[in-house]
Order: C-alpha cells, then structure tokens, then sequence
C-alpha cells in the first residue's frame, strides 16, 4: 500500500496486527465451538482466550515473524509462537484444521469491514451528488457527443446520472458485502475428515460469517473476483465524473473547476497554470484498481483443491484495490465540497457559437409537416452546416431555405426552434424523489 494513497482508517484494517488478531479469533471461535461439541477440553478456549487478552501483540508478531524465517510457513510460526505463550494446552488450538480455515475466514472478517467502510463512504457521496443534482435541476448546459456540441441539456441531470451509478453501486457494494460473509472450516480438502460441519456452523456464527456451501481447502476465489469487480465498477465512476470535470476545465471551455487552494500552485515552470491534478491522480488509480480486478479473476481457477498462487497477489491487491477506493471516494468528496460552478460561462458557451444546434427540432417539424427524413434531414444538415461555418443565425439560414419555406411559414419556424429541451426534467427527477 502506497503511503501517499493510504487514509488511517482502512489502514489499520489490513495491517499485520490487525491480520494476528482476526488469527486469533477464528482459532478462539473454533475451540469455543469444539469444546462445546467435546471434541476438546472445556478449558482451552478459557486459557486461550486468557492468553489472547495478556499478548503483548508486537512482541508475539516479532517471534511468530523470527520463527517464520526457519519454518518459512506463516501459520506454522503463528502456532508455535502461541504455543510458547500457552503452553501444554495448546495442542488443542488448530484442532483438526488447515491453515486456509484460519487465513481466509480471518481474510473475509477483514474485508467485508473494509467494504463497509467504502460503503459508507460512497453513501457521503451519493448525498453530495444528490444536492448537486437538485442545485442545478434546471440550470441549461450543452450537452456533447465525440466532444463535439449535440443538443442542450441540464447540468442538474448530469450530477444525477452520477448519483443513479451511485446508487447503483450502492446496491453491488452490499451485494460484495454479502458474498464475503462467508468462511471456511472444513478441514485440508474441505470435507470436514477430522472436523464437523456443526463445529464450522457454531464458529461462524460466532464470526458473524455463514458456512462456505462447498469448499475445498480454501474459499472459491470468485467471491473474491466479485468483489474486486465491484470496487473496480465503483472506482469507475469517480473515473468517468473525474474525466468529465478535466474536459470541463479546459482553458476553451471553463465551465467547471475542481478546487484549487489559495497557496496551490500548478506548474514549476508556469505561475498561470491552474491543472486538475485531483481529477487525473483520480483518474490515474482507477487504473491500478482495474489491474488488480484482473489479477483477482486470474486467481479463481487453482490447481485441484488450491495452490498458494492466488495468495502472494491478494496480498498486494485486497489491500491495495480497497484501500485506493477509499482515498479515491474521500478525494471525492472534498472535489464535490469545492467544486466551482460557472453558470455565466455556461450560458456564455450555449450561444457564443450561434445556434447551429438547433436541427433536430426543425427535421422533426419537417417530418410532421410530411417530408421524408432523408429530405428533410439533407435541408437542415444544409441550413445547420452554413450557420456554423459562416456564424450565421440558424433560424434566419432556415427561412431563407427555399425549400422549407415552401412547407414552413416563419411563425411555424420560430414555432419549432422554441423547442423546451428540459421539459421533461422534473419527471426524470421524480424517478429518484428528487
């Protein structure tokens, strides 16, 4: 995990502290479970739990991690650190498992609470976006295809198109949050051969995770490439709003500006520069979150019941994807907060270059008026194209027109270049019970 990228809260989340401690409590969970099914001592779980509360957890890392360099296996030297902690007892601990059980049940616990963290974070998100969508509802803007001007639109329907992925994502963020409530005790190849599925159901519950319906040694790694796929998804939208607002902030445009604080600065070289650089790092570790969406789907098909291929990269790219989209949506929400609006610009580019976009009215009026679209469609392209290039006004080019003055009368011209292209705009809200 890159520091620069890195906030403190999901930080903790995947640090190797917090990986012994969810060790921990899926081995206390198992042994709780056994003893209850008296499979081992009644005493085990106490002593280990007593042990659990006096671990001195930075030294106890420091002698797992020197262990691991003679056994060179994680959770052998987790083991055998605990074991010089708890002593003859601690034979029971691990009873009947692999190491997998431990490793991804603890890997699930950590992971759907980093996904609850993003999604609360998305949620913050949505809200600003839905005020952003309200603020300009009715606030005209041009809309644009291939870059290039298309028709007028409202700049309070674009926020909402965010806010409808938004919620969108909400909705695959919990389904993910779902798909890794899920562990694993089910033993070396995942048919319980020294332990029961009631010992892994009375653990799990203890976790708060369901049984893995069928396992081998470790949990299906599509569960995984779901969620990596969702967190991709989400990291695209900030992807595509980021892209947006970099389009808009061109000097030749100027329409809408990320923040830019009074002591920024924007070139070395160029005081008169003013860069979207939150949009593009924005825009720039979407990437790096999709390489690891590839890496996570990679991993799904392992040799027979597992190799250990999957677990060197989900060591990169669970951190990693995680805990990028949470700096990402935290970025968001400050770019939201300081998001500069220029309205006079806005109305400004609607006219300056004439109102050549006027054409699909005046094809339609055409239609009604019994010309074949073809025709109708050579005489606007016609009326439309010369307005552009001489900057000519679109409504007397297309009076001037010989043929559609014989179909059109001036009033019916005007008529139909008063088109209301936001009409349409409070219903589309009322869809969100905005």
């Amino acid at each position: 995990m890159v520091q620069r990228y890195l906030l403190p809260e999901i930080a903790e989340l995947w640090s190797e502290e917090t990986m012994y401690k969810r060790w921990l409590d899926v081995e206390l969970a198992v042994a709780e479970a056994e003893a209850e099914e008296g499979i081992i001592p009644d005493e085990v779980p106490k002593q280990l739990s007593e042990t659990i509360d006096r671990l001195d957890l930075p030294s106890f890392i420091k002698k797992a991690k020197e262990i691991e360099r003679s056994v060179d296996h994680n959770v052998i030297a987790f083991l055998m650190a605990l074991e010089e902690e708890m002593g003859e007892l601690s034979r029971f601990v691990h009873y009947g498992l692999t190491s997998s059980d431990v490793v991804d049940t603890a890997q699930m616990l950590v992971l759907r609470q980093a996904l609850n963290l993003i999604l609360d974070k998305l949620e913050h998100v949505s809200l600003l976006l839905a005020e952003k969508a309200k603020s300009f509802k009715y606030q005209p803007i041009m809309g644009r295809t291939h870059g290039v001007f298309a028709e007028p639109t409202s700049l309070g329907l674009k926020f909402l198109g965010y806010y409808s992925e938004a919620l969108r994502n909400m909705g695959r963020l919990e389904a993910a949050i779902e798909h890794v409530s899920y562990g694993k005790i089910s033993g070396a190849v995942g048919n319980y051969s020294f332990i029961s599925p009631l010992v892994e159901q009375k653990a799990l519950e203890k976790l708060g995770l369901k049984p893995e319906p069928v396992s081998t040694q470790i949990v299906p790694r599509d569960r995984h490439a779901f969620v990596l796929s969702v967190v991709t998804l989400v990291a695209e939208m900030i992807e595509r709003f980021a892209l947006e607002l970099r389009l808009l902030q061109r000097t030749e445009v100027q329409e809408m500006f990320e923040p830019f604080g009074r002591s920024q600065r924007g070139s070395s070289a160029m005081p008169h520069k003013r860069n979207p650089i939150k949009s593009e790092r924005l825009d720039g570790l979407t990437r790096v979150i999709r390489g690891a969406m590839l890496v996570s789907h990679e991993n799904v098909a392992l040799w027979h019941e597992r190799d250990i291929s999957h677990s060197s990269a989900e060591r990169y790219i669970l951190p990693d994807a995680t805990s990028t989209l949470f700096f990402m949506l935290d970025q968001f929400i400050k770019i939201l907060r300081g998001l500069e609006v220029k309205t006079e610009r806005i109305n400004h580019n609607l006219i300056q270059f004439g109102d050549f976009y006027l054409s699909e009215p005046l094809l339609l009026a055409l239609v009604q008026k019994g010309i074949m679209r073809s025709v109708a469609y050579k005489w606007v392209k016609e009326v439309a194209h010369n307005a552009f290039e001489k900057k000519l006004s679109f409504s007397e080019e297309a009076k001037k027109h010989p043929e559609i003055r014989k179909v059109m009368s001036e009033m019916e011209i005007d008529r139909a270049l008063s088109h209301d292209y936001l009409r349409w705009v409070d219903e589309i809200f009322e869809r969100f019970g905005l």
